[in-house]
Formats: structure tokens, sequence, C-alpha cells
């Protein structure tokens, strides 16, 4: 399979990894739109979310507010979180994933390697 998030969770291809375990991996988004922008990726290959289960989705969700509260007590002056999941067309990576963005869209100021430094001490 040529699925760049299967690449990526398999470590064939290096990643910013904030969070692991059985079922999903955590990653920085490498072209963040926001400082903090995350990527949740379910580690079995799910088309879109039309496919997932409930009880991968449940954990997703509760993943999802792992990481909510990580960005809340590691980055700087987080107002709120853009919780976002592309379909379709709209969806550029055929591998569901939920993208978490603190602060919205187009608020990134440090680099990748500031923001996973900051968030992994």
């Amino acid at each position: 399979m040529d699925c760049i998030f299967c690449k990526i969770i398999n470590n064939e291809i290096p990643s910013k990894t904030i969070y692991e375990d059985e079922i999903v991996k955590v990653i920085l988004d490498i072209n963040p739109n926001a400082d903090g922008h995350m990527l949740i990726i379910p580690k079995n290959h799910i088309d879109d979310f039309t496919k997932l289960d409930d009880n991968t989705l449940l954990h997703i969700n509760k993943i999802a507010n792992k990481m909510k509260d990580l960005i809340y007590n590691k980055l700087d002056n987080i107002k709120g979180l853009v919780l976002l999941n592309n379909y379709g067309e709209f969806q550029e990576v055929k591998h569901y994933h939920l993208h978490i963005l603190p602060n919205g869209f187009n608020t990134k100021t440090k680099e990748i390697d500031e923001i996973y430094n900051e968030l992994i001490s």
C-alpha cells in the first residue's frame, strides 16, 4: 500500500510523534497551519470517517481530549482549538485523520522543532 500515513505508522517515514498507543499515533503536521497542529491517525488503514468503528472513534475522541490538555499545559496563549476532518475531494490523504489546530488557522509563529520540544518536555 502506498499510503503516507501507513508508512509513518510503520516508522518507514520519520515523524514528530507526540503520542502513540496500540490504536493511534499522534504526530505534528509537517506543514502546520498553527503552532501545535497535530494529526491523530488510526493505525489501521481506514479510508475515511464513514468507515470508522465506534470503538476507534471513541478512542480518537479520548486522545483528542488528552492532546487538548497537553496543548493547554505546554503551549502559551492558547485560546481554543479547531478539530477538523476532511472528507471527499477535500481529503488529501485517503487515510482518516483528525486535525487539531490550536488557536485555529494561520496562527503559526514558531518552527516545528521548537513546538515539538515544548510539547514533549
